[in-house]
């Protein structure tokens, strides 16, 4: 049996029993966190070329992209748009092992496929569990090895989990996953050399990994065929883009018993998670300069250690002062500079025009980056940071890598994507997290619209 059949028996049969209840929450979890990153870019316009293209899309228009008040579009247009605005702001969930940002493209084209196909809100989040859990182990199996040839995790193992999400949401049997699974291979794509030129390319990538899915399930449907050997075989995905063989085992190995998604983060910040934990040594070293008096003006050098694979996506040299925001995103000696001199990074930190900001340019210059051994994954490596002051003073901190964000500080952030709390991104927030027991997706979708749009 393929990787491929092994993937679609699993998905399509797939039932509520099958799914332990903290799995489920954490679903719901990652859907609450990226819709609310959609409404955030919906909200301050981030994503917006992505949402015009998709309404000059034909098809049936029976699926509203997520926080839009415009028509609806067709369920791969929409995908496509949802895609680019759960990840336009880079505050979108990553998954530590694959270093994938999973939600992004499962949640837009379960939203989208779901919308088309009038699905229950039971069955978009078994058909998202799937999907979730599909992109973690399928990136995972070779942790590294894509960003390493320069190609983006989540446009590459992405579409698969738009597929098979959509192809639940379609009804497919299971031959027809299989050949979904196998044409949505043809579509994984996404190159990193945006982040050599400060170009937005790499919000588009979960997009064009959602329509790409959907695509994939409707041409399944249609009667196209896919090879069922498409992870595995001499021209798969694996040997062409990672290099390597994969053994089954490495994707499939413990399916339904051993659950990847639960480790899907929820970022503290909007910016490449690999920068986190260094974030989070800064802001401890900022409040500690604070209670001591000190200003970002006494520092004279700043040292961070990351791991080896952390330095060509976010600690190279170039990468200290940043072009554009979405550059500053990706920069290492940027963004810990922004929170020594700020005591804070947020959404406002990546506001346009931030990298012309004197204090936070001119410390960014003074970061020196290492490297320190890392067991694990990069993304789940600790802080580590000293800051030398002026007349001799040092300060170290050390945090821990990723640790459980709990629900509170989900749904505070959630709201804060939101614009604040109100009646409705409470209301929004309370089906999200209950999402199986939702009768219809299209009302959700409308609720977006109301908390996206400007108000008098």
């Amino acid at each position: 049996m393929t990787v491929a059949t092994h993937l679609a028996l699993w998905a399509l049969g797939l039932a509520d029993d099958d799914v332990p209840d903290e799995v489920r929450d954490a679903a719901c979890r990652q859907l609450l966190d990226g819709v609310g990153t959609a409404v955030a870019a919906a909200r301050t316009g981030a994503g917006g070329p992505a949402v015009t293209v998709a309404g000059l899309l034909g098809g049936p228009r029976r699926a509203a992209v997520i926080g839009s008040t415009g028509p609806k579009l067709s369920a791969p247009a929409a995908a496509f748009a949802n895609g680019a605005l759960v990840h336009a702001l880079d505050y979108d969930g990553t998954h530590p092992a694959g270093v994938v940002h999973a939600t992004a493209p499962v949640l837009a084209a379960a939203f989208a496929a779901g919308q088309d196909e009038r699905a229950t809100g039971r069955e978009v989040l078994l058909a998202s569990v799937a999907g979730l859990e599909a992109v973690c182990r399928i990136a995972a199996a070779v942790p590294h090895a894509f960003h390493a040839r320069g190609l983006h995790a989540t446009g590459m193992a992405g579409v698969f989990g738009a597929a098979l999400t959509s192809a639940r949401l379609l009804g497919l049997d299971v031959q027809q996953t299989v050949h979904a699974l196998g044409i949505a291979g043809s579509s994984s794509s996404g190159l990193l050399e945006c982040l050599n030129t400060g170009a937005e390319t790499k919000l588009l990538h979960p997009g064009s990994a959602a329509a790409g899915g959907v695509l994939a399930a409707w041409l399944a449907r249609a009667g196209a065929t896919g090879p069922d050997t498409v992870f595995e075989g001499e021209f798969g995905f694996y040997r062409a883009f990672a290099g390597r063989s994969v053994a089954p085992h490495q994707v499939i190995g413990g399916l339904g018993e051993r659950w990847e998604l639960p480790d899907i983060t929820v970022k503290q910040y909007p910016c490449c998670e690999l920068i986190h934990a260094s974030l989070r040594a800064a802001a401890t070293a900022a409040a500690q300069m604070a209670e001591a008096g000190l200003g970002s003006d006494d520092i004279e050098s700043v040292k961070v250690a990351v791991p080896k694979e952390s330095i060509p996506l976010v600690g190279t040299p170039d990468k200290a002062a940043p072009r554009s925001v979405y550059e500053a995103k990706f920069s290492l000696a940027w963004s810990v500079a922004a929170m020594l001199v700020d005591g804070s990074v947020d959404v406002d930190t990546y506001a346009e025009g931030c990298t012309r900001r004197t204090a936070p340019a001119e410390l960014a210059q003074r970061v020196r980056i290492s490297t320190v051994r890392c067991d694990g994954p990069a993304v789940s490596a600790p802080g580590e940071l000293t800051v030398r002051f002026r007349g001799g003073r040092r300060l170290r901190v050390d945090e821990p890598g990723l640790t459980a964000v709990p629900d509170e500080v989900v749904t505070a952030k959630f709201h804060a994507n939101a614009g604040g709390m109100t009646s409705d991104s409470e209301l929004l927030a309370a089906k999200l997290r209950a999402l199986g027991t939702v009768s219809r997706i299209g009302p959700l979708i409308e609720l977006t619209a109301k908390i996206a749009a400007p108000r008098g």
